[in-house]
């Protein structure tokens, strides 16, 4: 049983072998022109995609920076804005201001 194993693993081995050479007869190889005209687009394609891939990723970068910093400058203005007078803490200097004007006109109701 292992001889008839043996002859049949040789000749699929010898069939494909057989067949690889027959399939690489039946393919058309390009010529040298044809091969320098393909290898030309091929690499032209890959350098204008990287090319458009990298403006792409400079132009999302900066938008999302610039986006970034806006959204930072917003929150910091929305939270001076509702931050409100707490322990005798005061945080912006308009508050300062009408809290010393509150003060003053406190002052000359209480003296008339």
């Amino acid at each position: 049983m292992a001889k008839e194993r043996a002859k049949k693993d040789n000749k699929n081995k010898k069939h494909f072998f057989k067949d690889f050479k027959a399939e690489l007869k039946k393919v058309i190889w390009p010529t040298p022109k044809q091969l320098v005209k393909s290898t030309t687009a091929v690499v032209f394609i890959v350098i204008a995609t990287a090319v458009l891939v990298f403006v792409l990723d400079l132009v999302f970068e900066t938008i999302n920076s610039k986006g970034i910093n806006i959204l930072k400058s917003n929150i910091k203005n929305s939270i001076s804005v509702n931050e409100t007078v707490e322990d005798n803490e005061v945080v912006d200097d308009s508050e300062v201001n009408t809290v010393i004007e509150l003060n003053e006109v406190e002052n000359e109701i209480v003296e008339e």
